[in-house]
């Protein structure tokens, strides 16, 4: 199966990790785990990624922090970062978009159609 592109995935979780690794490269995307926001910058410092998919609730920075940090660096603006939260309160969607996230998934998250979503995103990234 052919490489559809690499993924960074930002998640403290490891079952939470685990479930999108399995469902995501069952569709042929590679996927880049980072439990940390420090080891999500370590990462971008020799990478680019095609998208990068964003917990917002971590330990020792939030999502929206990190979103920030990463948009604030022109090397990385144009990757689209996509927030993935269980924070579905009013407000929260508009919450990550004003942090610099460009699209929003709900958890729990929805394995039937979280390739069908990552391939939006990428989509609408290069259009």
């Amino acid at each position: 199966m052919s490489n559809k592109g690499i993924i960074l995935y930002i998640e403290d979780d490891p079952n939470n990790r685990n479930l999108v690794r399995r469902v995501l490269e069952s569709e042929g995307y590679s996927l880049v785990e980072a439990p940390s926001a420090v080891q999500a910058m370590d990462y971008l410092e020799t990478n680019l990624p095609n998208l990068i998919l964003m917990d917002i609730n971590m330990p020792e920075m939030d999502g929206y922090s990190l979103t920030a940090k990463i948009k604030a660096i022109p090397r990385y603006n144009k990757i689209p970062v996509v927030a993935i939260t269980a924070n579905v309160m009013r407000g929260d969607r508009e919450k990550s978009l004003e942090a610099g996230c460009d699209g929003y998934i709900q958890k729990p998250i929805d394995i039937d159609i979280l390739a069908q979503q990552v391939e939006r995103f990428l989509r609408s990234s290069n259009a």
